[in-house]
């Protein structure tokens, strides 16, 4: 999940009045004369669009009548000629959109196995690149035979996606525990956890082989699915995704750093936070370090009040430039990760032992399931945003290539050394707000994503932000995931079947997130062989996943407890219509604020 990882909220509620196009335009057809007229001219270059709307800031204390308000600029659909300037600028928007949840993950990965800068500084510059890259094969529309096609069509990008984070620290966890991944032992008998390359390796050996599934769930009926995986089943897994990663990675790095110095060790290298050798190291929790992770956190609130369209669009990026800018100002920073950096780099400058890690398929191959189901809900946000019709069979089709494209991404990301992609929903925001739709804007994107990557040393520079900066940031990532979560819940009628799936999956869910260790000694007494063993690790990491266990106990109940009627006619006509919507394709699992 992913995003997996916007600020412009985005209703996917039906009661949204939106005007669907009654049939799609085609495209103008290129020829050189075209473009030469396009590349010479102030209309192909400019158009109609207001840019002065899109930069202009929500001043404080100023309230614009009716009117002084700016005209809303024209939309532009799907296959519109788009001016080249606002292709470009909308291409860049999306990109700052996209980056923060682009480069957390990696960040997190390689700090969990205790990496060096070099090798986490190539996983960032991975990560651009691939998503840029897989992008472009998502927002293709591709007939393949037996009227399939690949890929959606839209304006939908690929991130990596944050569904994968508490699975992979599970798997990380056994990998340590069973001697697979080097533990140091200090001499006070203090241990701590070495580099391990290989474990990221078998992450992405075990991902590669698991994409299948999703592929496979491609050409199942998109009504199928939404059956077997309907709302209390998705908001149960986003909810648990979001709560995980806030107590996993999110709040720990606002104190001063996820790794082993939050336990407050009384010497090594993590007796201070990040660690010993930091320019200004101090103990975990610090009120320095709470300080700074707020000034980013409270920077992206000031910019969604007072900030233009573009900027709060941007909000995320802001936060961490801020936070930034100050935390190198007061001496927290460390340059030795952009000096280290390459100046130029690009997919497999650095690589894995890819493995199958087998205790690690089952949990993975429940992470492909959500990632199929988060794709659905996206990609009818995409559609809906964009002013075409989320119904129909043309609509069925851009879901079918839409999942077979992010399980295909799947497998191809793990080959660009990179964890599974996800359709990315933060975008949908940057599509509303800026009004543009056309998919010219989504390969400036891509563009842009790709530079970013091959570029080393902006690599470099993400990898230099100082940890509680980063927490402040990725602290408000996880929590509105767990908020999309709960806004999809919200659509349930709330019956008594409903609240009873939701109590026996919150009670394994919340109680694992709130102990964590509480299945990791359950088979320790069996006396297994190599084969047994892996299938029992396998079942530990699905249990020790809040996310996972949560969405299989929901999944079971529900299709075993029969459905009932509300117990009260309570529910008003609007929540009925919405929650009708969910369960038959508006965006359950779009993430309205990564």
């Amino acid at each position: 999940m992913d995003h997996d990882h916007e600020n412009e909220k985005v209703s996917s509620s039906p009661t949204t009045s939106v005007s669907v196009q009654p049939a799609p335009v085609a495209p103008p057809k290129f020829s050189v004369k075209r473009l030469r007229q396009r590349v010479t001219s102030k209309d192909g270059w400019v158009g109609e669009y207001d840019f002065a709307w899109l930069c202009t800031p929500t001043l404080p204390f100023v309230r614009r009548g009716v009117a002084g308000r700016r005209r809303a600029p024209p939309f532009y659909a799907l296959d519109d000629e788009l001016p080249i300037l606002l292709a470009i600028v909308c291409g860049f928007q999306h990109a700052l959109a996209m980056l923060a949840g682009l480069i957390t993950p990696p960040i997190i990965f390689s700090s969990a196995l205790n990496l060096p800068p070099e090798l986490q500084a190539y996983m960032i510059s991975a990560s651009l690149i691939a998503c840029g890259i897989l992008s472009l094969v998502q927002m293709s529309r591709l007939r393949l035979p037996g009227g399939y096609f690949l890929g959606t069509g839209l304006l939908s990008v690929v991130g990596t996606s944050f569904a994968t984070l508490s699975t992979a620290f599970a798997i990380f966890d056994a990998l340590y525990a069973d001697g697979t991944c080097p533990m140091v032992t200090a001499a006070d008998g203090t241990t701590t956890k070495g580099p391990c390359p290989d474990a990221y390796g078998m992450l992405i050996g075990t991902s590669l082989i698991c994409s299948f599934l999703e592929m496979g769930l491609s050409f199942v009926p998109v009504r199928t699915l939404k059956r077997i995986f309907p709302p209390i089943v998705t908001g149960t897994v986003i909810l648990m995704i979001g709560a995980s990663l806030i107590g996993a990675s999110g709040i720990l790095d606002w104190g001063g750093g996820s790794n082993d110095c939050h336990g407050r060790p009384t010497d090594g290298i993590f007796a201070l936070c990040p660690t010993i050798f930091a320019p200004r190291p101090l103990p975990w929790g610090s009120p320095e370090f709470i300080g700074l992770g707020f000034l980013s956190f409270i920077t992206i609130v000031l910019t969604e009040i007072f900030g233009s369209p573009f900027l709060k669009n941007a909000s995320i990026i802001i936060g961490l430039l801020v936070g930034s800018i100050v935390a190198g100002a007061a001496g927290y920073m460390d340059s030795s990760s952009i000096d280290s950096a390459p100046a130029i780099t690009f997919l497999w400058v650095h690589t894995f032992k890819i493995r199958v890690y087998p205790p690690a398929i089952l949990p993975m191959l429940a992470v492909y399931v959500s990632l199929a189901m988060e794709a659905i809900g996206d990609i009818t946000a995409s559609a809906e945003v964009s002013r075409l019709a989320v119904d129909g069979e043309e609509f069925d089709s851009r879901i079918q290539g839409g999942v077979l494209a992010d399980g295909i991404g799947g497998f191809f990301s793990a080959l660009f050394t990179v964890t599974p992609l996800s359709v990315f929903a933060q975008n949908n925001g940057v599509i509303a707000i800026t009004r543009c739709a056309n998919r010219g804007a989504g390969r400036w994107c891509c563009f842009f994503l790709i530079l970013f990557g091959v570029l080393g040393k902006i690599s470099g520079v993400f990898l230099s932000i100082h940890p509680s900066v980063l927490g402040g940031v990725t602290t408000f990532l996880f929590a509105a995931v767990m908020t999309s979560g709960a806004r999809v819940l919200s659509y349930l009628r709330w019956t008594r079947r409903d609240r009873f799936i939701l109590g026996a999956a919150f009670s394994f869910g919340v109680g694992d997130l709130l102990v964590p260790g509480i299945f990791t000694h359950l088979f320790d007494a069996v006396n297994a062989n190599k084969g047994l063993q892996g299938l029992l690790n396998s079942i530990t990491i699905v249990l020790s996943t809040p996310f996972l266990i949560a969405g299989i106990v929901a999944v079971v109940l529900n299709i075993v407890i029969p459905a009932e009627f509300p117990e009260t006619a309570a529910v008003t006509e609007e929540q009925d219509v919405e929650a009708h919507a969910v369960r038959h394709g508006a965006s359950p699992t779009a993430v309205e604020e990564k």
